[in-house]
C-alpha cells in the first residue's frame, strides 16, 4: 500500500488530520457530514466540501463484510486524493473485526469511527450499533485495540497547532472515534460514563446524537445531555441532531460548547447548509450530477434520490411528480435540460 503515493518520504500519510482546523484554532467547531446509509458516498462527500463541510463520514460499513469481501471494499467504500478528510464508520461487535477492517482502510483515510448508535432492529439483533451502549467494556476494548492496530499510520505535525486531542496516543496518531446516543434509560450518568470510558482508552473524539434509540427523529434532541457530555470530557465532542440551517448549527454550538456540529437530514435537503444557504443552490445540483457521472460506482437510484431531497423545496408539486417518476439517468439529464437548460455535464 505504501507504494501507491498515499505516504510521504517520512512514512506519514498524505492526508489532512480531520481535526486540523480545530487543533490550529482556525475554527472553534468543525462542520461535519454525518454517516448516512446509501447517501454519504464519494460524490456527495465531494459536493458538501464545496460548501464548508470540514469532515465527511462514509455510510456505516459492516466491518466483518468489509474485511472478508473484496466486493465490499470496492463498492461500499471508494475514495480519491481529494476526498480529504474522510472518516470511515464501521459497525462491529468485536475488536478483531473492527481492528482488521480498520487496519485495511487506515492507509487511505483520515480516521475510523465505531457506530454505537444505530437504533434499527436488525442492528440490535446483530449486536451492533446502539446494542453496544449496553457493553462499555467491549467498546473500550474495541477502541483500544483499533488504536493499537492502526498505530503505524501517522499524520504530519502541524506547526500551527494550538489545541490537542487525546494525549494517550498523541495528536499525530490515526484517529479513532465513537458515535453514541443517549442511554435508553435516560440516565445521563450512564451516557457520560460511557463516553469517559471511550476517552480513557484513547478515543480521539465522541459524537453524541441527542436522542435515545427509542426516540423518533421528530422528537427534539436533548441539548442538555450533549452539553453535559462535553463538559465531562477533555477530548472533542461533536453534537448531532436537528441541524437544518447554519443558524441551527451556531445555536447548538453556542449552547453546548461542542467542538463539532454534525448534520445528516439537513445536508441531504441542502448540501450548502453550513455555507449559510437556506435552500440548495442550483449550482450545487449541477455539481452533484457532474460528480455522480464522474464516479461510475454511483447508481441512478442514489443520484435520483439525492436530487429528490435537494430539489423538494425548489419545485412545484407538478414538477416534483414528474421528476420523481424518472427511471433512468438519460431521462434525468433530459429533464434537467428541459427545466434548467443545462447541457454541459463534462
Amino acid at each position: 500500500m505504501r507504494d501507491q503515493g498515499w505516504f510521504d518520504e517520512s512514512g506519514r500519510i498524505r492526508r489532512t488530520h480531520p481535526m486540523d482546523k480545530w487543533m490550529s484554532g482556525e475554527k472553534d467547531w468543525v462542520a461535519v457530514c454525518a454517516p448516512m446509509v446509501r447517501y454519504s458516498k464519494l460524490p456527495f462527500r465531494q459536493l458538501v466540501r464545496d460548501y464548508n463541510v470540514d469532515i465527511a463520514y462514509t455510510p456505516m460499513i459492516l466491518s466483518d463484510v468489509f474485511k472478508y469481501s473484496a466486493v465490499s471494499r470496492s463498492v461500499d467504500f471508494t475514495t480519491c486524493f481529494s476526498d480529504d478528510p474522510v472518516v470511515v464508520q464501521f459497525a462491529a461487535n468485536n475488536a478483531i473485526d473492527l481492528g482488521d477492517a480498520s487496519e485495511l482502510v487506515a492507509p487511505f483515510v483520515n480516521g475510523v469511527d465505531l457506530n454505537c448508535g444505530c437504533p434499527q432492529k436488525w442492528a440490535l439483533h446483530e449486536k451492533i450499533g446502539a446494542h453496544l451502549l449496553e457493553h462499555p467494556d467491549l467498546v473500550a476494548d474495541m477502541v483500544s485495540q483499533t488504536k493499537s492496530r492502526t498505530s503505524g499510520v501517522l499524520f504530519p505535525t502541524s506547526p500551527s497547532q494550538r489545541r490537542s486531542l487525546n494525549s494517550k496516543y498523541g495528536d499525530q496518531s490515526f484517529p479513532v472515534s465513537v458515535k453514541i446516543r443517549i442511554d435508553v434509560s435516560g440516565d445521563l450518568k450512564k451516557t457520560v460514563e460511557f463516553a469517559r470510558r471511550a476517552e480513557k482508552v484513547g478515543a480521539d473524539w465522541v459524537t453524541v446524537h441527542g436522542r435515545t434509540r427509542k426516540q423518533k427523529s421528530t422528537e427534539p434532541v436533548d441539548l442538555v445531555a450533549i452539553k453535559l457530555v462535553k463538559e465531562s470530557l477533555s477530548i472533542p465532542v461533536f453534537a448531532n441532531g436537528d441541524v437544518f440551517s447554519r443558524a441551527d448549527a451556531d445555536r447548538i454550538a453556542e449552547y453546548t460548547g461542542t467542538d463539532g456540529i454534525m448534520a445528516a437530514r439537513g445536508l441531504l435537503e441542502n448540501p450548502a447548509l453550513f455555507a449559510g444557504d437556506l435552500h440548495t443552490p442550483p449550482e450545487a445540483i449541477r455539481k452533484f450530477v457532474r460528480l455522480s457521472l464522474a464516479f461510475p460506482q454511483t447508481t441512478f437510484f442514489i443520484t435520483h434520490h439525492h436530487l429528490m431531497y435537494m430539489m423538494e423545496k425548489l419545485l412545484t408539486r407538478a414538477e416534483r411528480r414528474s421528476f420523481n417518476a424518472l427511471t433512468s439517468m438519460p431521462a434525468l439529464l433530459d429533464w434537467l435540460e428541459m427545466h434548467y437548460c443545462w447541457t454541459d455535464w463534462a
